[in-house]
């Protein structure tokens, strides 16, 4: 009797993830959790970006693979290193890795595909045209995550597309004029005028994010959107009439609820531990605000007159004005004796710990998400882009907390914050976002809306 054998089929192919990020901190954090949920659902998840010494990328080194996530810094192709001071400059900066870049990406695919990881596909964020260009080009499909609000990203496509009567920059519009986009509350021009639209022709950010969004029909297979159907659904639902959208937010670490002083930074942990529930201002105004010395004084002035704990995330180069004996009897050891002063800190930890009462933020997108998955109430103090419409969302239609001028003002800042701590309307608001931390825990959680886009996402590419 003769034996047969059978060859067993071929194992299949790991699909492989490649994501490119612009060289920002706040575009950075968003593509790694994406990358991240990737791994855990069995993608190989490579992530690259031009890497400077302003930022920081939490891995364990470059190369290194860690649960299916790795770290590789884009590198070769001329790119300077990232200790070069001419990074210091984000102008110079996104010019010089658009000139660059491309040959460092084509390099860094190949090498994966030698060392028998070849890419499956690539994801970018915004502000990377030239990474869409390579993929397309190597013959890889490509996703796209917007970082932003799909609010936002509607008001943009529609501005591009010309799909929406925009008011030209010059008309002499009032603020009362309201544009109306499908699946958006209607809109003040004011509230518009920060935003992109109106920067000049020849502004680089305008024409990189324009080249994004002139051929995202025809070149970006997926649209991914850091927010959850929960918080956007009319934006997600008219905007996917056009656009491939998938909610994938929102993209915070560390997952809701899972607080512990394993990573502290400058002991804010320890300290918050130390607080009564619900006690502390936390003021953080983003990694690309620098408030000048005048706004400085005044917002340290509004923290010490509250006479409550508050942690604040201040620049180093906003420090030296508080010693320099311009705040009005409050000294830098007033300040240290009621609150926390430090550089720099996780974020999404301290907002969910339990001891934080409201956030004093410049309502980027990032702390936006971060803020409604926290359940925190806010003072928002909005300085350009999306931050004024941010700010108007979390305000007036959600309503989880108080808008205060920009410039901040020492008074202003203390009735708003006493606003939000212990006004007629605390409790409510303290209830709302409570709700919408169960939302966005809801969204994240096993078969949620926005785990369903990511898992729809690695079955297809599987």
């Amino acid at each position: 009797m003769t034996m047969t054998t059978t060859t067993p089929p071929p194992r299949p192919v790991q699909p492989h993830a490649l994501l490119v990020s612009t060289p920002f901190q706040g575009h950075i954090n968003p593509l790694m959790r994406l990358g991240r949920r990737l791994a855990a659902k069995g993608v190989l998840v490579t992530f690259t970006t031009a890497l400077r010494a302003a930022v920081r990328v939490e891995e364990d080194g470059d190369g290194h693979e860690r649960a299916g996530f790795r770290f590789e810094r884009l590198r070769g192709g001329g790119l300077w290193e990232p200790e070069d001071p001419r990074f210091s400059d984000a102008g110079d900066m996104a010019r010089h890795v658009e000139a660059a870049g491309p040959a460092a990406l084509k390099e860094l695919i190949r090498r994966e595909a030698e060392a028998g990881r070849p890419v499956t596909c690539v994801v970018t964020n915004a502000f990377v045209p030239w990474a869409l260009r390579v993929a397309r080009d190597m013959g890889l499909p490509c996703g796209m995550l917007w970082i932003q609000s799909c609010a936002l990203l509607s008001v943009y496509y529609h501005y591009v597309h010309s799909l929406a009567a925009f008011p030209e920059a010059d008309d002499g519009a009032s603020g009362r004029s309201l544009l109306a986009i499908p699946g958006l509350p209607d809109l003040a021009i004011d509230d518009l005028r920060p935003l992109l639209i109106y920067a000049s022709d020849q502004d680089m950010w305008r024409e990189m994010l324009f080249a994004d969004l002139s051929v995202i029909r025809e070149k970006v297979s997926w649209v991914f959107v850091s927010t959850f159907d929960e918080l956007e659904h009319e934006a997600v639902a008219a905007l996917s009439e056009h656009l491939p959208v998938i909610p994938v937010g929102p993209l915070i670490k560390p997952e809701i609820g899972e607080i512990d002083g394993s990573s502290d930074d400058d002991g804010c942990i320890a300290w918050l531990n130390a607080q009564a529930p619900r006690s502390v201002v936390f003021a953080a105004f983003g990694s690309l605000v620098k408030t000048d010395d005048d706004e400085t004084a005044e917002i340290a002035q509004g923290l010490a007159s509250t006479g409550r704990p508050f942690l604040w995330v201040m620049r180093d180069d906003n420090r030296a004005v508080l010693f320099q004996g311009t705040l009005d009897g409050v000294t830098a050891a007033t300040l240290c004796d009621r609150g926390k002063v430090v550089p720099w800190c996780r974020q999404a930890h301290v907002l969910g710990h339990g001891a934080i009462g409201c956030f004093v933020t410049h309502c980027g997108w990032n702390s936006t998400t971060e803020a409604l998955a926290a359940g925190v109430p806010v003072v928002a103090s909005p300085r350009w882009s999306d931050q004024s419409i941010n700010a108007k969302f979390l305000v007036d239609v959600y309503r989880l907390g108080v808008r205060a001028p920009t410039p901040v003002t020492r008074e202003a800042l203390r009735l708003s914050i006493e606003e939000v701590m212990s006004g007629p309307e605390a409790g409510a608001m303290r209830l709302r976002a409570a709700s919408w931390k169960e939302r966005a825990r809801a969204a994240l959680a096993d078969g949620g809306s926005s785990d369903h886009g990511v898992q729809a996402f690695v079955d297809q590419i599987k």
